[in-house]
């Protein structure tokens, strides 16, 4: 295994790592749309039952999906360069579905679209990272995101390497898969922590908001309010979102 395949290798177990660290930070997602409407209507009838009793509660909520668009605005225009990628891969695959290349025209293009699809990737989450870093407002866990700068580097570096080698030609394919294979596994790794230092600052933000407003809860959801009285329920996603912006 060669030095970069093991400084990928690597990566991958850090970023598990930080990972992990930031996940107790974060509420869990839950399991699926029942079990979010399950909770939902529990929260609103326990809510119902104390308002009606005199508690006066005020309650927000936020679509975390929605908010975490943020992020994604912040790279759009390195995103079409993947999206561009993932076409040209589409168009491959049915070419060679078709019949209109050979097995080996078919291997050596695929080769270098899911390099650079991966490359293109990576230089989206590497925009975004460098976003976390330059902003105060990632300052606590600046520390973690600081590492996985430096390493994501080598990542980089490799996976420039194996677009090279797939344009060139891959003389073992089974070297060139085991290399593939490290680094976009390396990669979701790195995408994944990511996600979840995103996650975090959204987190982090509502919880602000509610105690600067003076919300006594704030419930997280999903497409899932069929009606709601606008005076008692609150979305604070637009400000969150706002939020967000200015910290990136």
């Amino acid at each position: 295994m060669s030095r970069s395949v093991m400084y990928v290798a690597g990566l991958a177990l850090l970023l598990a790592v930080g990972s992990l660290i930031l996940q107790f930070a974060l509420p869990s997602a839950g399991g699926g749309d029942d079990a979010r409407i399950a909770t939902l209507e529990r929260e609103v009838n326990d809510l119902q039952s104390q308002q009606g009793s005199g508690g006066g509660l005020r309650v927000a909520y936020l679509d975390a999906e929605e908010a975490f668009t943020v992020f994604l605005e912040v790279t759009a225009e390195l995103r079409e360069r993947a999206n561009e990628k993932m076409r040209e891969i589409s168009d491959l695959q049915n070419e060679y579905a078709a019949s209109t290349i050979s097995r080996d025209e078919y291997q050596q293009r695929s080769n270098e679209l899911q390099a650079e699809l991966l490359d293109a990737q990576l230089t989206i989450d590497i925009r975004a990272l460098d976003r976390m870093v330059a902003s105060d407002d990632f300052s606590d866990i600046r520390s973690t995101l600081e590492e996985w700068k430096e390493t994501a580097q080598l990542l980089a570096n490799e996976v420039k390497n194996l677009v090279s080698m797939a344009k060139m030609g891959v003389v073992d394919a089974l070297e060139y898969q085991s290399r593939y294979e490290t680094a976009k596994n390396a990669f979701s790794q790195f995408d994944q922590g990511l996600t979840q230092a995103a996650t975090l600052k959204i987190v982090q933000e509502a919880q602000r908001i509610a105690l600067q407003q003076g919300f006594d809860m704030v419930l997280r959801v999903k497409n899932v309010i069929v009606y709601r009285n606008p005076a008692a329920l609150i979305d604070i996603t637009d400000e969150v979102k706002s939020a967000i912006a200015d910290y990136l």
